[in-house]
């Protein structure tokens, strides 16, 4: 789970926290990635286009992947008004709504963004919305760091928005964690995690990416068969275990053209071809380019917008 969270180069932003009273709502627009919070204190419905209203209580915590729009909402028959323009008028980390001296809800909110060219290896597992309840057994820990985050946002101290960040992306690992402890468990390489045998697989490739790995030694390292294992890996991640191989390297190739100055035929070798040739025609397969087009794509710089009149 780092390894694939580190790949995908997260960038943080926390609030403003919300505090509100009485009758009250708020529209959300659709957005690209995560977006995670939780209650300090109180209670309020959460509103996603084509789901049921859900109401999280003080302690729950919820996770939003790349959702349509939704509303945040003190009471189910609050006429919702735009969450932007409300959002913009927050003093000192905090948007208020109502009396202060009434305020019951006690909102933290933040958005994980990741870098585009890798996103879907998350996002393409997560649901909509997923809710971890206080009572869950991961539930207490996500409160506890909600609670931190909330802290952090309404003092003014030194390395603040450091401490943010990092809070921000704790809470997303133990909220991947819960949901791919929950029932409904999801399919790719998030639940097969908690399957001892595919699990160590999995491990084994990410940390030797360079090995020039079997489908007979991935089997041996899961204690399975080569037919079990091949047909419980695919079950579990959705792909054949050296399909998910080919998409993990050149996951990693795609962020060190973008990044680094290894040459192609260093990188070939870094991510397990013996030659350049090779890994060519499969970064081509894959991503729909060459290594080479790829590299000077990426590294040209963003152009500016043009003004508008």
């Amino acid at each position: 789970m780092a390894d694939a969270i580190g790949l995908l180069r997260p960038r943080t932003v926390i609030g403003p926290s919300l505090r509100a009273a009485g009758e009250w709502a708020l529209r959300f627009d659709t957005f690209l990635h995560v977006r995670i919070g939780g209650l300090v204190r109180g209670t309020c419905w959460l509103i996603l286009e084509g789901h049921e209203p859900v109401l999280l209580q003080e302690g729950d915590t919820f996770m939003l992947g790349n959702p349509p729009p939704y509303v945040l909402a003190g009471t189910l028959d609050a006429s919702p008004r735009p969450a932007g323009p409300v959002l913009a008028g927050a003093e000192d980390g905090f948007v208020r709504i109502g009396p202060e001296a009434e305020e019951d809800l006690y909102l933290c909110v933040g958005h994980i963004a990741f870098d585009d060219g890798n996103a879907a290896l998350l996002t393409d597992l997560l649901p909509p919305l997923v809710i971890v309840r206080v009572t869950d057994p991961h539930g207490r820990r996500l409160a506890q760091l909600i609670d931190l985050l909330a802290t952090e946002v309404g003092v003014a101290a030194a390395g603040g928005p450091l401490v943010q960040n990092h809070l921000a992306q704790i809470l997303l690992v133990h909220m991947l964690r819960a949901h791919a402890g929950q029932t409904d468990r999801p399919t790719g390489w998030l639940g097969a995690l908690n399957e001892d045998g595919i699990g160590a697989a999995l491990r084994a490739v990410h940390a030797d990416v360079a090995h020039s790995w079997s489908l007979k030694e991935l089997a041996e390292i899961s204690h399975m068969s080569r037919s079990a294992f091949a047909q419980a890996f695919k079950s579990h991640v959705g792909v054949p275990p050296l399909e998910y191989l080919i998409q993990w390297r050149m996951s990693l190739a795609r962020d060190a053209l973008a990044r680094d100055a290894l040459s192609i035929s260093e990188l070939a070798r870094a991510t397990g071809y013996l030659s350049e040739s090779a890994f060519s025609t499969a970064f081509r397969r894959v991503v729909g380019s060459s290594p080479a087009q790829f590299r000077n794509q990426a590294r040209q710089p963003a152009r500016p917008a043009a003004n508008g009149s």
